[in-house]
């Protein structure tokens, strides 16, 4: 039977089984050196699990099948928090992440502590993020992507898994995920899985536990700003298809915007032309400035909502797309709300109506 069944007291009622730990790497090899053939799967988490830890559970044990195994790994990694950031008041939940791993499919957590992970002290060899680690998160919080792709490289050692799941919301970590497992020949498939929001759209996040009901409704302009966006890039793609389908209307963003005015769409006209202007039509800025005017709004809000960046990127290596761009990007945000940093992103196909 696996660890995540339930049985039944003698009450009739469901009886909560946790996850079995593993504290050391002692135990943890033990374990993967043992287990049943199959599929192995590894969820990497700092604890406080919440429903999108359990969804990469839940996707990670589907992936590995009832045959396979699923360990899920709860690391507060010390590394990847710089000076003034939230280390020492993080989280650490672990007897409800035990439970809540084995209800989403885990069969097994390793939760070791720091001097497991690091014998001796801080480690003296380091994996480095490189240019894309500099940007975005890495600009904010420095050596951060480093501590991280640390930790990862040695918890894939220890683990040997042949798939990885990681959430989409940290976008740009899965991406220096990814590129460290291609650059350095990891033998591990990165499967990446989707932002799992709250009702509200609230991005799920250990961190939201800090925001009062004040500063939560602020914060709700993060996911409000990319929906503006993506609604934005919508209607510019539709308007485009449409304006394309006229007569005439092939060629320049000009032209495009005649058509837009023979439809009797005075606005869209505008728009257009207005993006035209300042990029040949394209719908970056367009795009940008829709984000934008929502975390302006915000930024007067009581409490405030303190932009860090906005930033419209290509996936392949965190740089800012140009006003022209077609293909995928990802809208990237973080700010802070009180004492609350948070982030959020939603990717984006531009061009997708040619």
């Amino acid at each position: 039977m696996s660890l995540f069944a339930r049985d039944r007291a003698d009450g009739g009622q469901p009886v909560r089984h946790p996850a079995e730990l593993l504290p050391t790497v002692e135990d943890l090899e033990d374990f993967v050196g043992h287990r049943p053939r199959g599929t192995l799967a590894v969820v990497m988490t700092m604890g406080a699990l919440h429903e999108g830890h359990a969804t990469l559970i839940r996707t990670a044990r589907e992936r590995a099948g009832k045959k396979g195994t699923v360990v899920v790994t709860v690391f507060v990694n010390p590394l990847q928090f710089g000076a003034g950031e939230d280390l020492d008041r993080y989280p650490r939940t672990l007897d409800a992440d035990l439970l809540l791993a084995a209800e989403a499919g885990a069969d097994a957590v390793f939760g070791p502590s720091v001097d497991e992970v690091y014998p001796g002290g801080e480690p003296q060899v380091r994996i480095t993020a490189g240019p894309m680690g500099e940007l975005l998160e890495g600009a904010s919080r420095p050596g951060h992507f480093d501590g991280m792709l640390t930790v990862v490289a040695k918890l894939l050692h220890l683990t040997k898994p042949h798939l990885a799941f990681f959430g989409q919301k940290d976008a740009q970590q899965l991406a220096l995920i990814r590129r460290m497992v291609r650059d350095l020949n990891f033998p591990v498939e990165i499967v990446g899985v989707p932002t799992v929001r709250e009702g509200d759209g609230l991005a799920l996040s250990s961190r939201n536990r800090y925001l009062s009901a004040e500063e939560r409704q602020t914060a709700l302009a993060l996911s409000r700003a990319l929906f503006a966006a993506r609604d934005r890039l919508a209607a510019e793609e539709a308007l485009r298809a449409r304006a394309a389908a006229l007569p005439g209307a092939q060629g320049r963003a000009e032209n495009r915007a005649e058509a837009l005015s023979r439809l009797g769409e005075a606005r869209a006209a505008a728009d257009a032309h207005a993006v035209a202007q300042a990029s040949e039509g394209r719908g970056a800025g367009a795009v940008r400035a829709a984000a934008r005017a929502v975390l302006d709004d915000a930024a007067k809000a009581q409490p405030p909502l303190t932009l860090d960046y906005l930033a419209l990127v290509d996936p392949a290596d965190f740089t800012e797309v140009a006003d022209d761009h077609d293909g995928e990007a990802i809208l990237a945000v973080a700010a802070r709300v009180g004492s609350t940093r948070l982030i959020d992103n939603l990717p984006l196909t531009f061009g997708a109506t040619k």
